[in-house]
């Protein structure tokens, strides 16, 4: 057991112990296979948190928090763990909004991404490094990638009807 796993294990509540592939092996394998991902849009001190790229694709724009599903993962402890992976936040998963299978100009390899609603439980933002730059916004800025603008405003409404009840 790595010591890099198990503080983030005990923090967001897995179960059973995860491992993240070698770089190498991740681009061998998901060059030739889809990607299951998730994403989280976390509503925070009356915003969403996105999270500037660092990395291509996609470089110097602002996303979703997102990442890919690790084996022995379910999909909500793969949410839990990309919310503190990417923004140092613990989150409150609320609710399944859609899946969305993205362009290979936006996401490496075939990336299919379940989607979810979630609040902040708790923690201060703080970017990771793949993203450093990490915000807040009720308005989304101009250099958002196209595919998640979409998406966010199309999620308004139900985000709305979410986090109401």
């Amino acid at each position: 057991m790595s010591s890099k796993t198990k503080p983030l294990q005990a923090i967001v509540g897995l179960t059973t112990m995860i491992h993240k592939l070698p770089e190498p092996l991740f681009k061998k394998i998901y060059s030739t296979v889809p990607r299951l991902c998730v994403e989280v849009i976390i509503h925070f001190s009356n915003g969403i948190v996105l999270v500037k790229r660092n990395i291509p694709p996609c470089e110097n724009m602002w996303h979703i928090p997102g990442g890919t599903v690790l084996m022995g993962e379910t999909l909500e402890e793969a949410v839990k763990r990309v919310a503190k992976e990417e923004t140092n936040l613990t989150v409150e998963v609320k609710q399944q909004l859609c899946v969305k299978e993205y362009s290979k100009d936006v996401a490496f390899g075939q990336a299919i991404s379940v989607v979810y609603i979630a609040t902040a439980a708790n923690g201060k933002l703080k970017g990771d490094k793949y993203g450093k730059d990490i915000k807040t916004f009720k308005i989304l800025p101009e250099q958002t990638i196209e595919e998640q603008k979409e998406l966010l405003e199309k999620a308004q409404t139900t985000s709305a009807k979410v986090l109401s009840n």
